[in-house]
């Protein structure tokens, strides 16, 4: 990419020409605006080029994200854009590699890749656009709804408990944990830049309005706050498991945002790198496959 090109995407050409079909009032605008924000940002701010930044989208209304932001992007399968982020990230370290997926993309089908890149601490980071709802399917219930929802699929409700991702993701060995919301846009700009440039697994559930299928504006009005400094030691998971389980994606509660458990581990692709390393045939068995990828 010549230095001319690069400048202009960065004054504002990040946003594609693709045709928006994302509903008015939809909290995806911000997630786009924000990571628009955070990839400048980080780009003049550490020097990153902008192709170093690869965006992976999921089945869903998040996965337009991929078509509107003009950075190199792949479309995964439903549930599988994480076992796409790996292999992208092991074969080209310099990288920035970010997933971003859906609730019920990544909750429901691709929940076994989710808590796997978490256990592996492969070095990604994968934002969730949570509107708790099947927004693209015009409505049904995903795993973080709450109890009683009623969807096109149970107009009686559902008896279910939805799961609190966070505290999955914390079980699962993810080292950095995070919590936005839409209305927040400066706040959650911070919160990717954070998440990025982080080393290992980064995990980042964005509250993310439906104002079409699942308006929940006012009650994340109401009950969403930031987190003050010192008011959870992110170095420490009890502490962090105390705050996350503050509120459970059901009860009356309130809600905070921001991080909530942040620890430097080794990385899944770097160890993989120095186990190859250590036997030769594997070496150039590894050593072709990165090549192939490039």
């Amino acid at each position: 990419m010549t230095p001319e090109r690069s400048a202009g995407r960065l004054g504002g050409g990040l946003i594609s020409p693709a045709q928006n079909t994302w509903c008015p009032g939809c909290g995806n605008f911000s997630i786009e605006h924000m990571m628009k924000s955070a990839i400048t940002e980080l780009s003049e701010e550490e020097g990153i080029p902008l192709e170093n930044f690869v965006l992976l989208g999921g089945i869903g209304c998040h996965g337009k994200l991929v078509d509107y932001l003009n950075v190199n992007s792949l479309y995964g399968i439903h549930g599988r854009s994480i076992p796409a982020a790996t292999g992208i990230r092991l074969a080209n370290p310099d990288l920035k590699v970010i997933c971003h997926v859906g609730d019920g993309d990544i909750y429901a089908e691709g929940l076994d890749h989710l808590i796997f890149a978490a256990k592996r601490n492969s070095d990604i980071t994968v934002i969730v656009h949570d509107n708790r709802v099947y927004g693209l399917t015009t409505g049904q219930y995903t795993p973080t709804s709450p109890t009683g929802f009623k969807g096109r699929s149970t107009p009686g409700g559902i008896t279910e408990h939805p799961i609190n991702p966070l505290e999955v993701m914390l079980a699962a060995g993810a080292t950095h944990i995070a919590r936005g919301y839409t209305k927040k846009v400066r706040h959650l700009k911070d919160i990717f830049k954070e998440a990025i440039m982080h080393r290992g697994f980064s995990f980042v559930d964005v509250l993310q309005i439906c104002a079409t299928y699942f308006n929940l504006t006012d009650y994340y009005n109401a009950h969403a706050y930031e987190m003050q400094e010192g008011e959870v030691d992110t170095g420490r998971f009890e502490s962090a498991l105390g705050k996350i389980r503050e509120w459970d994606y059901d009860r009356e509660a309130p809600i905070p945002l921001g991080t909530f458990y942040s620890v430097e581990k080794p990385v899944y692709e770097e160890k993989f790198q120095a186990l190859a390393a250590g036997r030769p045939g594997r070496r150039a068995l590894v050593r072709k496959v990165i090549e192939e990828w490039r």
